[in-house]
């Protein structure tokens, strides 16, 4: 998942020059492709996660499309008032991006997991959230955060779970459940989404359920 993204965010980047990448220094073999087809578009803002928040704020109000990236304990969860005040307030087109959300990096203890980075950014007025579950849906993410030219947060899972899709998929919309698997009809259904789907999808198979997959966490109803 975290290739495809890279992969997107390199081909998103070279076809509009005003997509900038700043990173908390987070990332670096992630985006050694990024830093070098595009090296005057990246931005190491360095551990100053609050401060990146604010100055990508500023990027986009005089043109550029800036992707900012971080651990998830640290955007959205640390930069939860400048995420509502400087971004969504403004209705800025920052792509907010909170890698190894969850407990993946539980090891590291309390201060690098985050939990609660949905709820909280659900609760931002004005700011998507998006939550895809494997490559496919990264790549369709993507391309919706880039599209939507609003303030948007993306939710990637750093433990890739494996592929819930055959192939690449259609564009994503608002409110649009995607079907991953047919169950019997008289049996309940599971929703998930993220790394959870792949979750459902074990489940379902031994309890013959029908699964559907949510990237598009807010708006959830179109």
């Amino acid at each position: 998942m975290r290739e495809a993204f890279s992969i997107a965010l390199v081909r998103l980047a070279i076809a509009d020059p005003k997509v900038l990448l700043l990173t908390g220094d987070h990332g670096y073999a992630l985006f050694d492709e990024f830093r070098k087809r595009c090296p005057h578009q990246y931005i190491n803002a360095g551990i100053a996660e609050q401060n990146m928040v604010g100055m990508a704020a500023g990027l986009a109000r005089v043109g550029f499309r800036p992707f900012v990236y971080g651990l998830a304990a640290f955007i959205p969860i640390r930069t939860v008032e400048q995420i509502k005040l400087d971004v969504a307030h403004a209705d800025l087109p920052v792509v907010l991006l909170g890698d190894g959300a969850g407990f993946v990096y539980s090891h590291l203890g309390t201060s690098h997991q985050s939990t609660e980075d949905i709820a909280c950014t659900r609760a931002i007025p004005g700011l998507e959230v998006l939550s895809p579950a494997d490559r496919f849906e990264m790549t369709a993410s993507m391309d919706y955060a880039y599209a939507a030219n609003g303030p948007l947060y993306l939710r990637m899972g750093k433990s890739d779970r494996g592929d819930v899709h055959a192939g690449p998929i259609e564009p994503l919309s608002a409110g649009r459940l995607l079907k991953i698997r047919d169950g019997r009809g008289d049996r309940p259904g599971l929703i998930a989404t993220g790394s959870m789907v792949k979750t459902a999808l074990d489940i379902a198979v031994t309890e013959n359920l029908t699964v559907w997959s949510a990237p598009v966490l807010k708006p959830l109803f179109a």
